[in-house]
Order: structure tokens, then C-alpha cells, then sequence
């Protein structure tokens, strides 16, 4: 048997800054959600952006797996902005979601390993459900055969 979460009620104030930060995307925001939306056509798994849950919004949020992945820019990393950071990843943990945080160096400076570090978190990191890559072969690149 699964383990049972309550749901947690949005704030219609929250709703409303989700639709805000939906439109106003940060760079490192943009860059990441680029590749997570080929999340669901590559595993199956649906990432919402600038997700409401509770009084918060998510920059993005996996519900199925209780996920929530934050992009910090600068201002995250004064007294207040980890104090309020801390604040809410407890409220998140209490209604049973984890929480991911890249800073935006961390996006520009090695984003492959922070995507791999969702795939890991979301336990997707075997062989078979690898993506697949972008671009085919040009002809006659991986034939056996020559």
C-alpha cells in the first residue's frame, strides 16, 4: 500500500503569482524547463512549472513523486532568503514533497549534472529509460555493417 498524503489547499493568492511567474520566467528557469518538459514524452513523467502547492509556487513540481525542483538566483542566498528557503522546503516536507535546489551557476556551469540529479531523484537513471537522442544518426553513422 501506497503512502497516503493530504491534499493540500492552494491559496487562490498563490494561483495568482503562479500565473505571474508562468509569463516571467528566469533564464536559468527557461533553460531548465526546456528540458523538462520532455520529461513526460521521454519517462512518462508530467513536471509542472511555477506549480501552486499550499501558500507556495513551485518553479517546477512533480505530484506523482512528491517533487519539487527550485531555480535560486541571488537573492536566495542572503540571511533572509535562506531562512525563508528553509521555512519552506519544511512546510513542503511536511505534506510529504522533497525539494531539489540548483543555484543558477549551478544551471550554467554544469546542467547536465543537475539534470542528471533529477533523473536520479526521480529514480530514472537506468539504461532503458534513457531519452532518445535528438538527432538521428546521419546515414550510414551506427550501421554494423559497412
Amino acid at each position: 500500500m501506497g503512502v497516503f498524503f493530504m491534499p493540500t489547499v492552494v491559496s487562490p493568492e498563490a494561483i495568482k503569482r503562479a500565473r505571474r511567474l508562468r509569463k516571467d520566467m528566469t533564464d536559468g528557469e527557461k533553460k531548465l524547463w526546456s528540458e523538462l518538459k520532455e520529461f513526460h514524452r521521454w519517462y512518462g513523467v508530467h513536471v509542472r512549472k511555477q506549480a501552486p502547492i499550499g501558500p507556495y509556487v513551485a518553479d517546477f513540481a512533480v505530484h506523482e513523486h512528491r517533487l519539487v525542483i527550485e531555480v535560486d538566483g541571488e537573492h536566495h542566498f542572503t540571511g533572509e532568503g535562506l531562512a525563508r528557503d528553509s521555512r519552506r522546503d519544511a512546510w513542503l516536507e511536511t505534506v510529504g514533497y522533497r525539494t531539489l535546489r540548483f543555484s543558477t551557476q549551478d544551471l550554467s556551469e554544469s546542467f547536465d549534472g543537475c539534470v542528471q540529479e533529477i533523473l536520479a531523484a526521480l529514480d530514472l537513471m537506468n539504461e532503458s529509460r534513457q531519452p532518445p537522442p535528438l538527432t538521428p544518426p546521419l546515414k550510414g553513422e551506427g550501421d554494423s555493417e559497412a
